[in-house]
């Protein structure tokens, strides 16, 4: 029984140190993005992030097959909704991922490629609390067989081709101003006439003031 009050008290005297070393360094560096996360903040995070994917979900195996076609449709997939922030080739060097905190890791690396299918399924249907990634769940089996066909893509990341990113470059979401810029060059490219741009209407007051 001793033993056991010892082994609390010794837990506890760590957790309140781990409590304060953290305070300290918020206090320190304040609550900027920019910064990168400390090693323990990092390794309690992957704790936690361990303990919050129940047992039965981080044992679960794909139903939906490994193939050409479901890494295609991943791909198709990660292009449109997560390349945003993870990049095309999952560097997650890209300027969003860059300044979320945590900052969006790199998929390619042994910290997520050695999570099992279950774990990444969990975290792309409900996401990670205080973190940047959504959870992006639709509750249909729709919406989890495109989680299914992530998993597979994310795990084709590490073999990316070059065909394969400017494949995705072609899918990523574009701005207006990009969209605008691709009108004008198929219009040159067909030999069309730039139309001017359209003249913004005048308000009813844009005359000025008499005062």
């Amino acid at each position: 029984m001793r033993f056991v009050l010892k082994a609390l008290l010794v837990l506890t005297i760590l957790a309140v140190a781990v409590a304060g070393a953290i305070a300290v360094s918020l206090v320190n560096r304040g609550i900027s993005t920019k910064a990168a996360p400390t090693w323990v903040e990092v390794q309690i995070a992957r704790a936690m992030r361990h303990l919050a994917i129940p047992r039965a979900d981080r044992e679960r195996t794909s139903p939906v097959p490994a193939s050409p076609k479901t890494v295609q449709a991943g791909l198709e997939h990660f292009a449109d909704h997560c390349a945003i922030c993870h990049g095309n080739d999952g560097s997650g060097d890209v300027q969003i991922g860059r300044n979320l905190y945590p900052k969006a890791p790199d998929l390619r690396d042994a910290d997520t490629q050695t999570l099992s299918d279950g774990e990444l399924f969990h975290i792309i249907e409900n996401g990670v609390r205080l973190t940047g990634m959504p959870g992006w769940s639709t509750g249909t089996p729709e919406g989890e067989e495109a989680s299914w066909h992530l998993v597979h893509f994310i795990r084709h990341l590490p073999r990316v081709t070059d065909q394969e990113l400017a494949r995705m470059e072609e899918l990523n979401p574009k701005s207006p101003h990009e969209f605008r810029e691709e009108e004008e060059m198929r219009r040159f490219l067909e030999g069309e006439e730039a139309k001017p741009p359209a003249a913004s209407p005048k308000h009813p007051h844009s005359g000025g003031h008499d005062d």
